[in-house]
């Protein structure tokens, strides 16, 4: 009896806080509109305007000598994009829970700091998911098939690229005490991860050292699969792409590596 009342036990210090730290996030995202203007519009509309801009001088190389227009191109990497904002407004809360005082409280309390980092990091996938989804659907406009299965890899591509940034930006905004110090970092860190991750121009012409940087950016890979699960099939769509096995390989080993090191450093705090 009672090595079952310490399994409920440490079940509810799991668990429970897990869940009530993301109907906590998705709450905050219903009464806060404003973030959906952040995290989904301001994507969308850099994605019109520069593609209106670029889509006469852009080029980028699909198999058999295919021109990819840039609206086409820069779909997956505005995905990502989306899901890059909502991870950096998610995160922003664990800054004002800090300054609130309900981030000590919840520190101080029973519940393990395992289900804080998860309950924070799927609250943001969640949001992520949603938004994602929304621009999504737009993709028979410009010209991407779009099927029920296509879309379920889409969403699931999503998912990892979600966890590993959402992990991110726990990272970023733990050991911040102001929401102008995780801008400022957003602005010089995250923002050019994402600008150098194949999301606005390919690697094949850019210059050798930025091609070195791209191939070390995590995100490259998540571009990529994120490609790869719009157009399945054996060729990528842009000449270049890593394979789909070698980027869902190190989207999840970025997405373990950021939840784990978020999950070390929620248990180093005091």
């Amino acid at each position: 009896m009672d090595s079952q009342h310490r399994r409920f036990g440490n079940q509810a210090q799991l668990w429970l806080p897990m869940v009530s730290h993301w109907k906590r996030e998705v709450l905050r995202f219903v009464r806060q509109r404003s973030r959906v203007v952040g995290a989904l519009g301001t994507p969308v509309v850099f994605w019109l305007l520069i593609g209106s801009g670029l889509g006469g001088s852009f080029r980028a190389e699909g198999p058999g000598q295919r021109e990819v227009p840039f609206l086409e191109y820069a779909f997956a990497g505005t995905l990502a994009l989306i899901v890059l904002f909502t991870a950096i407004f998610a995160m922003i809360s664990i800054i004002e829970d800090r300054k609130a005082g309900f981030l000590q409280a919840v520190i101080a309390s029973p519940a393990s700091r395992i289900s804080i980092v998860a309950g924070k990091v799927l609250g943001s996938t969640t949001l992520a998911l949603i938004q994602a989804g929304l621009f999504l659907a737009l993709a028979p406009l410009i010209g991407v098939p779009l099927h029920g299965t296509t879309a379920l890899a889409v969403v699931g591509v999503l998912f990892l690229v979600s966890i590993g940034l959402s992990g991110l930006g726990f990272l970023v905004a733990w050991p911040m005490e102001s929401t102008q110090g995780f801008h400022a970092i957003m602005n010089l860190f995250l923002v050019p991860m994402w600008l150098l991750s194949g999301a606005f121009f390919p690697a094949s012409g850019a210059a050798g050292w930025l091609r070195g940087i791209m191939t070390l950016n995590p995100l490259t890979y998540g571009v990529s699969a994120i490609r790869h699960a719009l157009y399945p099939g054996p060729e990528p769509v842009v000449v270049g792409d890593s394979p789909m096995v070698v980027c869902l390989v190190v989207t999840v080993v970025f997405s373990a590596i950021t939840i784990g090191t978020s999950v070390f450093v929620m248990k180093r705090s005091p």
